[in-house]
């Protein structure tokens, strides 16, 4: 079994799917997924590729409905000449098997597809329905992605129980860390505009960078928020600070800084808005201001208390690796943002997240048959306990 997951995930690197492109990904898993009686339905927008697949359809909303949630982009390589090999030409060397998205979640995404494919053909006669839902559009703008399935299964009534995402969550093993929740992510761009000069002539323009450092300061000094027993705190970082000018005698007319807010459910991104507001027009005469909320923070709600998605991941887990795992709810965004809309209990749980969006991106052949065996007991925990 480890051969045939790790071919997979080779098989899926050598797409060079980077988002939004599927690069020929999602038909690798739906000719998988067609043999064993999989329902397809395509939900292809713009440039992105997406498919909710479904088995079992004779017992949709009768039984639960266990969904695997992942995505077949990756980011992009980086610098090429620093990989050990070609980035999309997967390699094993010493047991570690390297290349673009092998974490970040090809590797999750072949042991989740032949997780399911044991289980239906060792349970054919099993009571639920297990199902699938994958875009190619969660590492760029996700605005065609997981947003648009999830828009789809609310309008046709789907029902969801349960979903475990790939996301790769994993620190030293397998399994260490797990997530039910992240903060949302709050993007800001501003303009502050100041009047343009000689830098001789100082006295006659306004220095937009001379004029935000203060605002910058008490920015970076202020407590956004505190954390909680489910989430991190909020923070705040300036990502990108710039002008258009390029010679050196000149003051800039305006400048466009760049800031990013992870908030927490403790604040909410209007109220960060507000803030924000207040302080520029404490330090700035003149500014404009854009910002896109990408997604609002979550968190998963346990209301089942026989079938709780938490206590059966965990106990899944040390079935197979013999410790219990850490929820540690920290992170970036992921796709469970969108699919927290439809009441399923969520958990994120994949492969080792140190090396993701890195060069040489790898991960131990091992760590894919470890997780293999991680999503095969807890399909069985929840459809044969």
């Amino acid at each position: 079994m480890l051969q045939k997951i790790i071919n997979l995930t080779k098989k899926l690197v050598k797409c060079p799917s980077i988002s939004p492109f599927d690069a020929g990904c999602q038909n690798i898993l739906i000719k998988i997924l067609k043999k064993l009686q999989f329902n397809i339905n395509l939900i292809n927008i713009n440039d992105t590729n997406n498919f909710w697949a479904i088995h079992n359809l004779k017992y949709k909303s009768i039984y639960n409905t266990l969904v695997f949630a992942g995505h077949t982009d990756v980011v992009p390589p980086g610098n090429i000449i620093k990989w050990k090999s070609d980035p999309f030409q997967p390699i094993i060397h010493n047991n570690i098997l390297y290349g673009r998205g092998v974490c970040d979640m090809k590797g999750a995404l072949a042991a989740m597809i032949f997780a399911a494919k044991k289980f239906i053909l060792s349970y054919p006669h099993y009571h639920g329905c297990l199902a699938f839902i994958i875009t190619s559009d969660e590492e760029s703008n996700a605005k065609d992605g997981t947003i648009r399935i999830i828009q789809k299964l609310l309008e046709n009534k789907e029902k969801i129980d349960f979903c475990v995402i790939g996301e790769p969550t994993s620190n030293k093993i397998i399994g260490d860390n797990i997530k039910n929740g992240r903060r949302g992510s709050l993007n800001i761009q501003l303009e502050i505009i100041g009047i343009q000069g000689h830098v001789a002539y100082h006295n006659l323009a306004k220095n937009p960078i001379h004029m935000v450092i203060p605002l910058l300061n008490e920015l970076i000094l202020k407590k956004w928020g505190k954390n909680n027993s489910f989430l991190p705190e909020t923070n705040m970082q300036i990502t990108k600070i710039h002008s258009n000018i390029q010679n050196h005698n000149i003051i800039p007319g305006n400048i466009i800084i760049y800031i990013n807010f992870r908030f927490n459910n403790e604040i909410d991104h209007k109220n960060i808005l507000k803030k924000l507001n207040f302080m520029l027009k404490k330090y700035i005469l003149k500014f404009k201001i854009k910002w896109e909320l990408s997604g609002k923070p979550f968190l998963s709600n346990y209301k089942n208390e026989k079938k709780n998605l938490i206590n059966i991941v965990k106990k899944s887990i040390y079935s197979i690796n013999n410790f219990n795992p850490t929820l540690i709810n920290n992170g970036g965004t992921s796709d469970g943002r969108f699919i927290i809309k439809t009441g399923a209990q969520i958990i994120e749980l994949g492969l080792n997240n140190s090396t993701i969006h890195k060069i040489n991106e790898h991960v131990h052949i091992n760590d894919l048959y470890i997780l293999y065996k991680i999503y095969y007991q807890i399909i069985k925990n929840i459809f044969l306990n």
